[in-house]
């Protein structure tokens, strides 16, 4: 008799918990996304392909900046020589029309001892601005030389770079191309979105490695500081409703820390395709994240069908499933 009891109450209570949850749904509890769509191959192939563009864009761009300072130590040492060159010229003749032996024959030749040391400290003197005027006119040859090398250098790794991007091109394509996408899409495109404030780099342009170390401000999880300052960024710049970074998954950047969905809707991630309003905001905000790429460090972003990496430009991303897994009802943001 006594177990009967038991066993009604505890059907009571699991009915009274089920009957909460419910309630709690009805009343517009916002609720977490659903898995992102793909296979973990895919997020795995995509992550490499995007990471490899970021650096080789990096790469390539902190190589142009040197040959451009490169360049003008050239044009500076090639100037500075050029203007040596007469006083070059008139050492040259001078120590040609006079030579050692006639130098010594002038110090003997001197009529009393002061005109002698008169004419040896002049002597020492010329030779002194003459050692300094060559080792100006040598230094700046040299100079030149050594920046020519070095652009050289530079023009090779721009090569390598860019061969590593075509390489990291295809491979997204062909990631994509795998699940029916990759080709090439409209995209969201908006030259009015604000600028976001530039996340820290290290000296020479590239991206400081990041762990899950801050609080995730919309769970309880951890994020990277680079994805925070994504979402406080956003945030500022209008871009306000649900959103969820840290959740436990499988696989892909969300476990990590580096990853955000920004629901379309206000309050919630609707299991329905954004339309009206809502559909606008996500173009805005998508937009938003692809104009302030460089800025914050995005490795990429998924919006309605398209995903936007650092080297591919918008492409068409066919995940299947519902709103979640197709990115529909929601803006998804992958940080370095």
């Amino acid at each position: 008799m006594a177990v009967t009891v038991l066993r009604r109450c505890a059907a009571v209570v699991a009915l009274f918990v089920a009957a909460s949850v419910l309630l709690l749904t009805a009343v517009g509890t916002p609720a977490l996304a659903d898995p992102e769509g793909g296979t973990k191959t895919l997020r795995d192939a995509l992550e490499s392909a995007a990471k490899g563009q970021a650096v080789a864009k990096q790469k390539l761009a902190s190589s142009k900046k040197r040959q451009i300072l490169l360049q003008a130590t050239v044009k500076r040492s090639e100037a500075a020589a050029k203007a040596l060159e007469a006083q070059v010229g008139s050492i040259a003749n001078r120590s040609y029309r006079l030579g050692r032996t006639s130098t010594m024959t002038l110090l003997l030749e001197s009529s009393t001892p002061d005109v002698f040391l008169e004419r040896a400290r002049h002597l020492d003197m010329m030779a002194q601005l003459d050692a300094g005027t060559l080792a100006r006119y040598r230094g700046d040859l040299l100079r030149a030389r050594q920046a020519k090398a070095a652009i050289d250098r530079e023009v090779g790794e721009q090569l390598k770079q860019v061969a590593a991007l075509t390489r990291k091109k295809k491979e997204a394509e062909l990631a994509l191309a795998s699940v029916g996408g990759g080709s090439v899409a409209g995209g969201f495109i908006n030259v009015n979105s604000p600028l976001a404030k530039a996340a820290p780099r290290n000296s020479d342009g590239s991206w400081p490695k990041e762990s899950c170390t801050v609080n995730d401000p919309t769970s309880s999880g951890c994020i990277t500081p680079r994805l925070l300052n994504s979402y406080q960024q956003a945030r500022s710049a209008g871009f306000k409703h649900y959103t969820a970074c840290f959740s436990q998954r499988s696989s892909g950047e969300h476990p990590k820390g580096r990853a955000c969905d920004f629901s379309s809707n206000a309050t919630t991630f609707k299991n329905a395709a954004a339309s009206g309003s809502d559909k606008a905001y996500g173009d805005r905000l998508a937009a938003y994240f692809v104009k302030n790429a460089d800025r914050l460090g995005v490795m990429y972003v998924i919006w309605y069908r398209q995903i936007w990496m650092p080297g591919t430009g918008w492409r068409h991303y066919s995940a299947t499933g519902g709103p979640a897994a197709v990115h529909t009802n929601h803006v998804h943001l992958s940080v370095l």
